[in-house]
């Protein structure tokens, strides 16, 4: 009989375009959440948890800014007795859920309806440097409210947002846009409908990566990208593609200068004056908060996924310059987004339900801190109680637990007590600040030992620092003194909250 073959094991990697987050990073990201969704608190907005799962059918066209049909999530087909059973996806945004959530349940909710929500959402793309499958969304959006008031609230709440994480003023701006202004632009073109509309939709929402002079070209009879590739342009001539460059370079010197320009774009268009109108109304609205052309301005150059919105859009931006892998200098970029999206929970009522909302990217905002040095990765460690007998565990758990109740972190060693120095290279390794030590000795004396670990690095980062070595890093105190102790090393570093 032929000797069965023994299964290959499994890899121990993790698959192609996703990560494992470990202790300071998830700590990181829970502190960041709970700070945003402080603010989105303040504003009256309530929590909600929606399912990581829904149909294909809610979800609808997938990734409102890519136009792949059926493609971009990660999907798969319930089977029923007939095999014939229900298309099911992972969430891609946090927005879509919503759409579904208040068409469903729209009798029970308040009108308007003010939620946030914060969680991991899954796009089934190609990743790449820094773009994973699986990310972190933190979104606020009001239902039901059709005055641009609510657009101009999620503007100075997204400003205060980015203040409260730790990104000062002059650091960030929020941009706002209107897409009826655009529209107004394409009705004076008149690009109403049709192919050559979408083109010109198409190369307008490349503004950003090829400038003006790029959209120039491609509106007209095309150019070649950085590959050497050429690319076919939508074929209008200069006057007719004068209306959408202007509209994209109308920014002036303040608001004014700016809502004139865009006057002037949109001709006669009512679709448009409507979208200028609006835009001027947002601008009095921050401005009337305290909210200056510093931290919320009107720029027209904001292009965010424009098949998808409706009326205002809006783009957070960190305008301080970072390195990148080549060591040339750049602006961070974009970290959040949103705008007012009026036809989405239309797909399930048969109705428009006007809505806006906004969008914060946690994993890049925290790349952000990370770039400018404003965040601290080292997670201080629990206490750890070693083990100097194994028979007397109790007395172990006696001191781990007086600390936890006390608040401070407090762990005892659970691996092999038998060699001492092991124990004390684990504490090293957890980043603990304080070492418990009582042995059969210090346990007949009633004290025990309390050693300093922060210290102990101290000196081995640099063991001339007299101020360093003349400090004791081993304290023996009467055990009911312990946490007094523990108390009194770690004020010394500014570490102890309890």
């Amino acid at each position: 009989m032929a000797k069965q073959k023994k299964a290959p094991r499994p890899k121990a990697e993790t698959p192609k375009g996703f990560r494992d987050y470990f202790g300071a990073e998830v700590t990181e990201r829970a502190e960041m959440l709970q700070k945003i969704a402080a603010v989105y608190h303040r504003y009256g907005f309530d929590a909600l948890e929606s399912s990581a799962v829904e149909t294909v059918e809610a979800l609808g066209k997938f990734l409102p800014d890519v136009d792949r049909p059926n493609e971009g999530v990660f999907a798969w087909q319930e089977s029923d007795e007939d095999g014939h059973g229900d298309w099911l996806a992972l969430r891609y945004d946090l927005t879509a859920p919503l759409a579904r959530v208040y068409a469903q349940h729209r009798n029970d909710l308040p009108t308007p309806y003010r939620r946030y929500a914060m969680g991991p959402v899954w796009r089934n793309e190609k990743p790449g440097p820094g773009r994973f499958r699986q990310f972190y969304q933190c979104d606020a959006d009001t239902v039901g409210a059709p005055s641009v008031a609510a657009d101009a609230e999620i503007c100075a709440m997204l400003a205060d947002c980015l203040e409260e994480v730790g990104i000062p003023r002059g650091d960030y701006v929020i941009r706002v846009n209107n897409r009826k202004v655009l529209n107004g632009v394409l009705e004076v073109m008149g690009l109403e409908e049709g192919a050559q509309r979408d083109a010109v939709l198409r190369t307008i929402d490349k503004f950003d990566k090829v400038g003006e002079s790029g959209v120039r070209e491609l509106l007209g009879k095309g150019r070649l990208d950085a590959s050497g590739a050429y690319i076919d342009g939508v074929g209008l001539s200069d006057d007719q593609a004068a209306p959408v460059l202007a509209f994209l370079t109308s920014k002036g010197g303040d608001a004014v200068e700016t809502l004139t320009n865009l006057r002037a774009a949109v001709g006669a268009s009512q679709i448009g004056a409507e979208g200028v109108q609006e835009l001027e109304t947002i601008a009095e609205l921050v401005a009337a908060q305290g909210y200056g052309p510093d931290r919320i301005e009107i720029d027209p150059s904001v292009v965010r996924g424009l098949g998808y919105y409706t009326g205002p859009v809006f783009e957070a931006e960190l305008t301080f310059e970072i390195l990148d892998e080549k060591g040339r200098k750049r602006q961070f970029g974009s970290v959040s987004g949103g705008g007012r999206y009026d036809d989405l929970v239309k797909r399930f009522t048969g109705q428009a339900v006007p809505a806006t909302g906004v969008s914060i990217g946690v994993d890049r905002l925290l790349a952000a801190l990370h770039a400018k040095g404003r965040t601290d990765t080292a997670t201080e460690g629990p206490v750890v109680v070693t083990v100097m007998d194994r028979d007397r565990m109790a007395d172990y758990q006696d001191m781990a637990t007086e600390l936890r109740r006390a608040g401070q972190r407090a762990e005892v060693y659970l691996g092999n007590p038998k060699n001492f120095g092991n124990q004390l290279k684990y504490a090293d390794k957890r980043a603990s600040p304080i070492a418990i030590i009582q042995g059969g000795d210090e346990k007949e004396r009633g004290v025990v030992q309390i050693k300093d670990l922060i210290l102990g690095a101290k000196i081995a980062e640099n063991a001339t620092l007299e101020e360093w070595k003349e400090r004791p890093s081993q304290y023996e105190v009467p055990r009911d003194q312990m946490l007094e102790k523990v108390r009194e090393i770690l004020a010394t570093y500014g570490g102890d909250d309890a």
